[in-house]
């Protein structure tokens, strides 16, 4: 997962971009935010509550992606370049080929299919670039707008499978049908 440049993605509504410290509002507010944080768990010490925080935070998916870690794309509006959510493929297995996706969208945005536009981009981008065999998703078990956006998006709900940090996630996943 080596890449010269940051790999933008362009959809037919979407530009999925990096993040950059000048973001750190928004980042502040996707990651503070009760509604878009409803279901997520996170440790204090991963928590944003402040700017200086939003900035450590791209500082650091910034690095992971500069260490071939994970992609975390800022997603805008095509003519718009304030970004309105975030996707990214992270936890890459030993192989690289496994990764996991997370999202997160403003509110304002919700129920447009613009969180579809995204994930379906990042599927083909880690099927088609990143050669990946599979694509997982953790989610909040009663979250059940995630739960509808991956099974509209072809995640299978994997019922045998927990994950260990958090009783609450369950797990979905996506198989690269070229493999």
């Amino acid at each position: 997962m080596k890449f010269r440049n940051f790999p933008e993605i362009k959809t037919e509504r979407l530009f999925l971009r990096k993040i950059k410290e000048s973001d750190s509002d928004v980042i502040l507010f996707l990651r503070s935010n009760e509604t878009v944080t409803k279901f997520i768990e996170r440790p204090e010490n991963r928590k944003t509550k402040n700017k200086t925080d939003a900035i450590k935070f791209i500082k650091e998916i910034n690095q992971e992606f500069e260490n071939h870690k994970s992609i975390s794309w800022g997603i805008t509006l095509i003519n718009n370049p304030k970004i309105i959510g975030t996707i990214c493929l992270w936890n890459f297995s030993e192989n690289n080929k496994i990764a996991e996706v997370g999202y997160d969208l403003n509110p304002e945005f919700q129920k447009m299919g613009i969180m579809s536009e995204a994930l379906n981009s990042v599927i083909d981008f880690g099927f088609n670039k990143l050669k990946l065999n599979k694509i997982e998703a953790f989610t909040h078990k009663e979250n059940e707008n995630s739960k509808r956006l991956l099974e509209k998006n072809g995640f299978i709900f994997i019922e045998y499978r927990k994950d260990l940090d958090n009783d609450y996630n369950i797990i979905f996943e996506l198989k690269n049908a070229s493999t």
